[in-house]
């Protein structure tokens, strides 16, 4: 093993070692490396006349640049050109760290990382998963979850996925059996890995204060039996929260600190947060409870993610990070984000006003959803991948098929004035295919 990571789990061990005994194989072998990297950074401290170090290209002392190029970006070569860190730019992790406790009053007194750039939320979750999840792991999923996850934790990661119902017979987050999976899983494993993806994909729904209290309990319970508990929070629809009953914060705020047994990961992103889909810019901040001043174990916990980051994509774009830095620190962003929620808040709420009207109850089951882009519908009476074909063909309507019975609808891209006649083609195309059905 590299002596910087042997040095690095050190740390983690000394400062609390369920932390070490939940990384995977590969995670404990990570780490930083020093070398080119920090022989170069001593250049640019102290090379006063030549810096041969970097592997960029100069011209005049600025990044080379084409002006074909330059005359569509309106930053500076220096923080668009450049090769930007692996753990990402400085004040950007600064300001997102400030933004997280912003928005999560529960986090205060509390400490967490400084937060680590990833090229979004996918590639996010995939460095974790290098990080914490070895072949075999069983990750705790709901049974709506978001296609993905099967690609990265399964697929690339050999990772099993245990799934409970996500609603109860109530129409709430089913606390019972997510408390019964992870019960059950503790007793097969000590260490027990869970991912919550709130507002969740693809249904939109965000549990409220009171389940999101219980879900605390629950995972404290299980760490106090002596399981090791590493939580993922996917907070990639984070702030979109459309009524008075859900949680406004992310779990992770009422989970770091809550035992020393129970590591907390929030992955998110400016993707969502501020509508820039493909500029790409994720985050990973770590929250977790220490017997000692907790920055040690951060440091070390950054250092081998970024290791992690260099070591798949070396780093994320400097062009796109300068751009989300200069967007959170403009005067206007409260309120230009203030109003596209207003927008996407109008659109939720009358997607609820039209799937009021009664006539659609022999046709579909509307799970709940308060918040995020997408809800979902349970079909009744028709196979929703047959649906899906046939709203496009005849009515150049677009929804995703789920399963055996969902179908999710984006309303997130649908004008408000236009979505009753969504749901009213919706609604016809399944009538056309029982007609062929009864014959």
């Amino acid at each position: 093993m590299n002596p910087i990571a042997e040095e690095l789990n050190g740390v983690i061990q000394n400062t609390n070692p369920n932390i070490y005994d939940m990384l995977s194989n590969k995670g404990k072998q990570l780490y930083f490396p020093r070398g080119i990297l920090s022989q170069g950074a001593e250049a640019k401290e102290k090379a006063f006349r030549y810096n041969a170090t970097i592997g960029i290209a100069t011209e005049g002392g600025v990044p080379m640049h084409l002006s074909s190029i330059m005359s569509s970006i309106n930053v500076d070569p220096e923080q668009s050109l450049n090769y930007a860190p692996s753990f990402g730019v400085l004040k950007l992790r600064q300001t997102w760290r400030t933004h997280i406790f912003n928005k999560n009053p529960s986090l205060s007194g509390k400490a967490v990382s400084l937060p680590i750039v990833t090229n979004g939320i996918t590639h996010g979750l995939s460095v974790t998963a290098d990080m914490w999840i070895d072949e075999d792991d069983v990750i705790l999923l709901p049974d709506k979850i978001w296609g993905n996850y099967n690609l990265i934790f399964t697929v690339l990661h050999g990772a099993k996925i245990r799934q409970y119902p996500l609603f109860s017979s109530q129409g709430g987050f089913n606390l019972n059996a997510f408390e019964d999976a992870l019960q059950k899983q503790a007793l097969d494993t000590k260490k027990i890995v869970v991912l919550l993806n709130f507002p969740n994909n693809p249904t939109g729904y965000t549990p409220t204060v009171a389940e999101g209290k219980r879900i605390q309990e629950i995972l404290i319970n299980v760490a106090e039996k002596g399981n090791n508990v590493l939580v993922l929070t996917d907070d990639a629809y984070f702030g979109l929260f459309y009524d008075d009953t859900s949680m406004k914060e992310s779990l992770f705020a009422l989970l770091t600190e809550s035992h020393p047994k129970i590591m907390t990961i929030k992955l998110d992103g400016a993707t969502k947060e501020t509508y820039v889909w493909g500029l790409r810019v994720g985050f990973i901040t770590y929250g977790t409870l220490t017997k000692d001043n907790p920055s040690d174990i951060y440091d070390a916990l950054e250092k081998k993610t970024a290791g992690a980051v260099r070591g798949s994509i070396s780093n994320d774009s400097h062009l796109s990070q300068s751009v989300i830095l200069g967007a959170l620190n403009s005067e206007n962003y409260p309120k230009e984000k203030e109003e596209k929620f207003r927008v996407m808040l109008q659109r939720g709420r009358r997607v609820k006003e039209v799937l009021a009207n009664k006539k659609y109850g022999d046709v579909w089951e509307v799970y709940p959803f308060n918040s995020g882009y997408f809800m979902c519908l349970g079909l009744k009476t028709v196979n929703p991948e047959a649906l899906r074909v046939h709203l496009l063909d005849k009515y150049g309507v677009g929804v995703i098929s789920l399963g055996k019975s969902d179908i999710r609808v984006a309303f997130s891209c649908v004008e408000e004035e236009d979505i009753l006649t969504l749901f009213d083609i919706i609604y016809r195309g399944i009538k056309d295919l029982e007609k062929v059905s009864d014959h």
